[in-house]
């Protein structure tokens, strides 16, 4: 995610679903190697399924678990640093070793010697840092970085939309070899979308995110997942048009674009997105907001809204929070 945030919580991943997904995979021709993907226009090629994966970050960890990459995992960096680790997620992990609680430094990186690094920019690797596909190709790691993240080096990236999800999800199971469960785990993500009610004729419900900030708030812009999971919603994001993925804006320009629903980041400490509904509550412009007026939001945790598993959920939640 850009810029700096607090993080805290996981939701079990989605992994458990893998059992039927399976069975259904059995009868099915094996994937052939060599796999290549695209990331952020450059193509990755890969010879045979990497042994000893680095994945950065919970949402990306999440990918990871629900593909049963467990065996494949060298490590995982970024998490306990910003969550407090559930019994579930410890139990997924099961015997993966975390090599850096927060950003992984270069040091951190080779000494777990990874054959792969699945990582995005502001997701645990800065543009002119030193943990970086360039940084790393010196030492033959190749990198995945999250499709989101790439509007911070091609600004000519697409709109947000779900392939966000789908299409880094299909990437790394193909990595992997896992292609055919990747696809069966997508198609059932798109049946339980296209299962949420239309509302016919009406406009889609104005919508904004609050991730953290008093003086500007913190929020998903036009290339953010955020704006993709609204709009499955039935919403749209009030701000879909700014120009980044994550970025602050003016509280001004909110308000006055009156959003009827909020979308809360609840990081589950310091009061979590109580704290945050309070704050609005008291805004001199955001308390005459139609959803601050009538208190029309959903909390929703870090995972839910960063590439990743959780995603389907959190529609569903919106979807459902927003009809009452």
């Amino acid at each position: 995610m850009a810029f700096t945030v607090r993080r805290w919580k996981f939701r079990p991943p989605v992994h458990l679903l893998l059992g039927a997904v399976s069975l259904w995979a059995a009868g099915v021709q094996a994937q052939t190697f060599p796999v290549t993907v695209d990331s952020c226009g450059e193509k990755l090629t890969f010879a045979a399924p990497p042994k000893a994966a680095l994945i950065h970050d919970i949402n990306m960890t999440d990918m990871a678990l629900s593909l049963g990459l467990q065996k494949s995992m060298v490590g995982v960096s970024g998490i306990s640093g910003w969550y407090k680790m559930s019994p579930e997620f410890k139990q997924a992990l099961g015997s993966v070793r975390e090599i850096a609680p927060k950003q992984p430094t270069l040091e951190n990186v080779l000494a777990a010697n990874p054959d792969f690094f699945f990582a995005g920019w502001n997701y645990g690797m800065k543009v002119g840092g030193d943990v970086t596909p360039t940084t790393l190709q010196k030492y033959k790691i190749p990198t995945l970085v999250l499709s989101e993240s790439c509007i911070h080096v091609d600004k000519a990236r697409p709109r947000a939309s779900m392939d966000l999800l789908y299409g880094d999800y299909l990437k790394l199971g193909s990595i992997f070899g896992k292609e055919v469960e990747a696809k069966a785990q997508i198609a059932n993500w798109k049946q339980r979308l296209a299962r949420l009610p239309k509302a016919a004729g009406k406009q889609p419900l104005r919508m904004f995110l609050f991730d953290s900030g008093e003086d500007k708030p913190f929020t998903a812009g036009k290339y953010a997942i955020p704006t993709a999971m609204m709009e499955a919603a039935g919403g749209r994001n009030v701000m879909d048009d700014v120009q980044t993925s994550w970025g602050t804006v003016s509280w001004e320009a909110v308000a006055a674009r009156n959003p009827e629903f909020l979308v809360l980041l609840d990081y589950q400490n310091d009061g979590g997105a109580d704290k945050l509904l309070q704050f609005l509550q008291k805004h001199p412009l955001m308390q005459h907001t139609d959803a601050v007026k009538h208190k029309r939001f959903v909390a929703l945790r870090y995972e839910e809204l960063t590439p990743g598993p959780a995603n389907i959920g959190a529609i569903e939640k919106i979807a459902k929070a927003a009809t009452r």
